[in-house]
């Protein structure tokens, strides 16, 4: 019997599946080189126009040898273009560049710095015994060792706020505002939600609470958008308690934590709003298995990461139930995410 006869049905079909599946094991490889060019600034010295590897190593202060080797396989990534000893930039290239529209820089960095990249490394340990190795890889929670690593942490708050503005930008008009005089960012980092927020609404006070470690920057940043002065941050943990406010804005915080420590969260922030007041959760909100989609990768990266995990609207309808709310409107954003609104009963 040849072996064609006896093959399985979930055998390779083509020379397309091979190719495929090859891209997806050396993904990693990927990862690393986009990681050193946001490093090493590699983006940022190619802004006025092509250089060669000699240059480009001059200016980023890299081994030249090394640096063409990595530009050439950049070409094959389609960041850059080469002709006549020359590499030019490509617009994919601009993405990793500081201060570009759509800046990806700062998360290339922190998704191949050690927080990240060891707790994958332990990826099937997570699979296998239901908690994130994170702890094993890093001796410590991610949130510790960014406390100890303050310019990992750095990049980290950069990276969110990038892959946040423009869910941001959908959600600041359809928010409830009624009767709201302060809105408190719980978890804010630097403010961006609450920031984009109060400059549409001039009306509004801004409160961000995030760990003291984070919120470092948010006072400057307040400044920065010219609202210090119906501003104020809080450093502490909100598993203790959150600042008084008729608006709490739950921005990428609820899929960190699991469900217990998402109700405590929740029953801390009901316990200090306002009469009248609600809650809205920005986060993925994944559908039914078979709905591809990138929230089912971030699934996996909570997996590896952190006890949290990325929900369907059922599982955040029992959460806030759970802490005393009922879920008032659900409003799809960029996809997949969606502002969840709720009202304590």
């Amino acid at each position: 019997m040849s072996n064609h006869a006896t093959a399985g049905r979930d055998e390779p079909e083509s020379a397309e599946d091979f190719q495929q599946m090859l891209s997806m094991i050396t993904g990693f490889w990927v990862s690393q080189i986009v990681g050193a060019v946001a490093k090493l600034s590699i983006a940022e010295q190619f802004a006025d126009g092509p250089l060669t590897a000699v240059e480009a190593a001059e200016r980023a202060s890299t081994d030249p040898a090394y640096t063409y080797r990595l530009l050439r396989s950049c070409v094959t990534l389609g960041l850059f273009e080469y002709a006549d000893g020359r590499f030019a930039g490509t617009p994919l290239l601009a993405t990793l560049r500081a201060g570009s529209a759509n800046s990806l820089k700062n998360l290339a960095i922190v998704q191949t710095a050690p927080g990240h990249w060891l707790s994958w490394g332990r990826f099937p340990d997570a699979i296998r015994e239901g908690v994130s190795q994170t702890e094993v890889a890093l001796g410590t929670t991610i949130f510790e060792h960014f406390g100890r690593n303050p310019d990992e942490a750095d990049y980290f708050s950069r990276a969110m706020t990038d892959l946040s503005t423009p869910v941001i930008d959908e959600c600041v008009p359809v928010l409830d505002l009624r009767g709201v005089s302060t809105v408190v960012d719980v978890g804010g980092a630097n403010g961006a939600f609450v920031f984009a927020l109060m400059a549409d609404n001039p009306g509004i006070k801004g409160v961000v609470l995030d760990l003291p470690h984070v919120v470092g920057g948010t006072r400057a940043e307040a400044e920065r958008w010219k609202l210090d002065h119906r501003f104020d941050v809080v450093g502490g943990d909100f598993f203790d308690g959150v600042p008084a406010g008729d608006l709490y804005l739950l921005k990428y915080i609820m899929h960190d934590w699991d469900d217990e420590a998402c109700v405590a969260i929740l029953q801390r922030c009901r316990e200090s709003l306002n009469p009248g007041g609600r809650v809205a959760i920005v986060d993925i909100v994944l559908g039914a298995a078979n709905d591809p989609g990138i929230g089912t990768l971030m699934d996996m990266n909570m997996a590896a990461m952190l006890t949290g995990k990325e929900r369907e609207l059922g599982e955040f309808t029992a959460l806030l139930k759970a802490a005393g709310f009922r879920i008032t409107n659900v409003t799809a954003v960029q996809a997949p995410y969606a502002v969840i609104e709720a009202e304590a009963v």
